[in-house]
């Protein structure tokens, strides 16, 4: 039984080591508070226009400001800097604040491909810190759709916390 770790790498084609290198650097120390709301700027403002009813109907209910706010504090909080996003709304918990959503192969895709366009669009990220942190971002985009495919109890692979236990059938 595979855990959800493992399907990421499979399906994102990035092993943990290279998903996980943004934790050899502070990025956050390297990049700055004002970089990360950029590229999260950068990022909402694509998905907000996004010409697909499929893919926008994932953010109708929440504002931009705060999807913007939300998303750029665990960007800080997990690539060196201070524990915003936990002091203001807890723990991340991926998985569980992402349980509402359809997160597909193919939304993981489209969410990427925006992602992959504000990083580019940003300046003031070199070459090496974007292509570490694309390398997470796709293994976890692909992390959230193993978590979401938790959600059919026929799954054959689990959390890395129940990985000694048998799939429920």
């Amino acid at each position: 039984m595979q855990s959800l770790q493992e399907k990421a790498s499979e399906w994102s084609g990035v092993n943990r080591s290279d998903a996980f290198a943004i934790d050899e650097a502070n990025l956050y120390e390297k990049l700055g508070l004002q970089t990360f709301i950029n590229l999260s700027t950068n990022f909402y403002n694509r998905v907000y226009d996004d010409e697909e009813d499929w893919f926008k109907k994932f953010f109708a209910n929440s504002k931009k400001e705060d999807a913007i706010q939300n998303q750029y504090e665990f960007f800080v909080q997990r690539m060196g800097g201070p524990p915003l996003f936990s002091q203001r709304r807890g723990h991340p918990a991926l998985i569980a604040r992402h349980r509402p959503f359809p997160v597909t192969h193919q939304a993981a895709e489209r969410w990427l491909d925006h992602m992959k366009r504000a990083l580019d669009s940003t300046m003031e990220i070199d070459e090496s810190s974007r292509f570490k942190m694309m390398n997470f971002f796709r293994h976890t985009a692909f992390f959230l759709v193993a978590g979401n495919e938790l959600k059919n109890p026929k799954q054959g692979f689990a959390c890395k916390h129940a990985a000694a236990k048998p799939a429920a059938a």
